[in-house]
């Protein structure tokens, strides 16, 4: 399976209050065509800011971010962008609260292709199992997975190669979890698109994904996922597994 994103030696560190702190320090890895990979931590671990990195929304201290084997720069092109969508934590926080979700959505739409690009609203909206009518609606309105699945739709609608997922199921309830975890599944499947799917919930990642990264600043370690999960190799890893299993 060949490489479509390959990450390497990225680091990035903060300074508050005359302290520096290392959020990402040398993470190297590469993401498959078609995979879906997990990023997996604790809070802190350094994941979201990783995430942010990969997409161009902050510049690393160090490192090189690759896209089919060409080098993104720091400030992304509107083609790079389309190449790689980003889908956050809060959905209806990513939503402009006083626009429709029609609106959000044809906004960000024709940001990345042109005002003269046509946008197929009803076939998106039943692409991600929600009817044409929500759209008209105000994000309030929602529920949280309805908004998370209209971001889904907003991050598609581009037809991107790449999808980076950053903790898009933690404020949703388990079963809004599960039907979200399905819907990327058959993304995955009907538009062979890559994702890389960030979280600190390891049973969550487990379900989804092809392989794991089990990261705290650093890579800790990474396999496939059934080897992750029956055989880890580091402390932490152990720590992470022992804790889904109490709960």
């Amino acid at each position: 399976m060949d490489s479509i994103l390959n990450v390497k030696g990225l680091s990035k560190s903060y300074e508050r209050a005359g302290h520096k702190t290392d959020a990402v320090r040398d993470v190297s890895f590469e993401l498959r065509e078609g995979e879906i990979l997990g990023i997996v931590g604790s809070s802190g671990s350094g994941k979201s800011t990783l995430l942010r990195l990969i997409c161009g929304l902050e510049a690393p201290d160090e490192g090189h971010i690759y896209l089919d084997g060409r080098e993104l720069p720091i400030k992304r092109s509107i083609a790079d962008k389309r190449e790689m969508q980003m889908i956050f934590q809060d959905p209806a926080a990513s939503f402009h609260p006083r626009r429709t979700i029609a609106s959000s959505i044809g906004d960000a739409f024709w940001s990345l292709m042109g005002r003269g690009a046509a946008l197929d609203l009803d076939t998106l909206c039943l692409e991600v199992g929600l009817s044409p009518e929500l759209a008209q609606r105000y994000p309030r309105s929602l529920s949280g997975g309805q908004c998370q699945r209209f971001a889904i739709a907003r991050a598609i609608a581009s037809s991107p190669r790449v999808l980076l997922c950053d903790e898009i199921t933690s404020a949703l309830d388990v079963s809004s979890q599960a039907q979200i975890l399905s819907l990327l599944s058959d993304l995955r499947n009907e538009k062979s698109m890559s994702m890389i799917f960030v979280s600190h919930d390891l049973a969550v990642v487990s379900t989804l994904c092809d392989r794991i990264i089990v990261m705290r600043g650093g890579v800790v370690e990474e396999g496939k996922t059934e080897e992750i999960i029956s055989a880890p190799q580091s402390e932490y890893t152990k720590e992470l597994i022992a804790s889904v299993m109490e709960i």
